[in-house]
């Protein structure tokens, strides 16, 4: 399901619409939450990557790197279905959240209005209490009542990010997770995606910055495209 907040997907193979049944699931391995293989898109004439595999197990935190205009923020749509590859086969085997390169939230409703919302469009059954707590985590437990288009680029990416908390899921698909942060907003991001995978979940991350120093920050994996 697709909105202005980003999107929720199902453990589905979107492109071609077909729920993966139990048969289906014994020729994966075990412990993959998404494998990509031989992904192909392009752009007119132009090929953005052709070829391309590879996947995210537990624990693991991808990081999809290259300059701009390789098709970073295109492949991270491919893996939630938002885009169809011209060629290749995406296979998700848990829930996933996506949030965009933007903010994707409603200006004119406040941080607690905008993540019920996102709630209700996820069906996660997050109350007040909940939600007010995971804007406390990102540091807008002040401000939560404020209209959004008050607030700062850099709040407002904390509200998008906040959905991450609002919304439990084990994949996490982020683009450009760091936009508009300041260097505290930086290490709270670092932090989240450091306790998320050492549970035993996975993040894939388009960026061009480094994600994570935390101590316990997990083995990072880069997938580079471009030249």
């Amino acid at each position: 399901m697709e909105s202005a907040f980003g999107v929720y997907c199902t453990p589905q193979n979107r492109r071609r619409g077909a729920v993966i049944r139990p048969d289906e699931r014994a020729n994966l391995v075990e412990d993959d939450l998404l494998v990509a293989e031989n992904i192909r898109c392009t752009v007119g004439d132009r090929v953005l990557f052709d070829g391309l595999s590879f996947c995210a197990h537990p624990g693991d935190l991808v990081e999809i790197r290259g300059p701009n205009g390789s098709g970073k923020s295109t492949l991270l749509r491919c893996l939630v279905g938002l885009h169809e590859p011209d060629a290749g086969n995406i296979r998700r085997t848990v829930d996933s959240l996506y949030v965009g390169h933007r903010s994707g939230i409603c200006g004119r409703m406040s941080p607690i209005e905008n993540l019920r919302w996102f709630a209700g469009l996820t069906n996660a059954s997050a109350d007040d209490e909940s939600i007010g707590a995971a804007l406390g985590a990102v540091g807008l437990g002040h401000a939560r009542h404020d209209v959004c288009d008050s607030l700062s680029a850099g709040q407002q990416r904390r509200v998008s990010l906040a959905r991450l908390l609002v919304t439990p899921a084990p994949l996490w698909i982020l683009d450009e997770p760091l936009t508009a942060l300041d260097d505290d907003g930086r290490d709270f991001v670092g932090e989240l995606l450091a306790r998320h995978c050492s549970a035993g979940r996975a993040a894939v991350c388009a960026t061009h910055q480094v994600l994570t120093t935390a101590p316990d920050a997990p083995a990072t994996r880069a997938v580079t495209l471009g030249p």
